[in-house]
């Protein structure tokens, strides 16, 4: 870490005064942005969706639990991979406290993965997670929202990601989608990020952001992976991997 300066009390003042004029212009902007997000148009899902669940087969409809809102977390579980993907866990751990909260104002959440659903389950059951968890094996919905990609993708180097092409790499990458059921039982997909997209989801990052250290990725990777571990992991010595294939 760099040295700081030490200063008075009053100096300090005066510098997080200046700071605090910074920060009240980015929480300005960030409503502005986050209204420019709800008046985005959607377009309505004409495909049906079908995933398999513990207690059956679901619905794209049923994911929905009753309410008008869904988020689906696009998480990077792929068939035969020994786990899920580390930045992916690092997310679903933010969600868990946030699950009552959520469903209490017409917000359901639930994550989708392209392994088959004993494998979801075997991890979930590791993790101790809670919320949804289908699988969209054999179905088109993580391609149609461009998070998994075929080995045909892979093989022309360029896949279509975070809404350019991108050199390929791996099959599965993150993301979150958000779907709005209508009274008469449309669905409407309204937004989708990717990448750093979904940053603010992690508070661990942006509790972090307001230390001394600050996230303190300062490893080969540069980022989570340089310290994250999946929750059962810290005490385990050794490098972490992103993804569990």
């Amino acid at each position: 870490m760099e040295p700081h300066a030490i200063v008075s009390r009053d100096q300090w003042l005066v510098a997080r005064q200046a700071l605090l004029a910074k920060e009240k212009e980015l929480t300005r902007l960030r409503d502005r942005l986050s209204a420019e997000r709800r008046a985005l148009p959607w377009v309505k899902v004409e495909k049906a969706y079908v995933f398999d669940a513990v207690d059956g087969r679901k619905t794209l409809a049923d994911l929905f639990a009753g309410r008008s809102q869904l988020v689906v977390d696009h998480f990077m579980l792929g068939p035969g991979w020994k786990e899920g993907c580390l930045g992916c866990s690092f997310g679903a751990d933010h969600i868990e406290g946030g699950l009552v909260h959520l469903e209490h104002h017409d917000v359901s959440f639930a994550a989708v993965s392209r392994a088959p659903l004993a494998e979801i389950e075997a991890y979930r059951r590791r993790m101790g997670w809670r919320f949804a968890w289908v699988s969209s094996h054999g179905s088109d919905f993580n391609v149609d929202y461009h998070v998994s990609f075929t080995r045909d993708d892979l093989a022309r180097g360029k896949v279509y990601y975070n809404y350019a092409m991108i050199d390929a790499g791996l099959e599965e990458l993150p993301g979150l989608s958000v779907f709005y059921r209508d009274p008469g039982g449309d669905i409407f997909h309204t937004y989708s990020s990717y990448a750093r997209g979904n940053e603010e989801l992690l508070t661990t990052y942006m509790v972090l952001d307001l230390t001394p250290k600050g996230r303190d990725e300062t490893g080969p990777g540069r980022n989570l992976t340089d310290w994250v571990r999946r929750h059962d992991e810290y005490e385990a010595a050794g490098a972490a991997s992103c993804c569990g294939g």
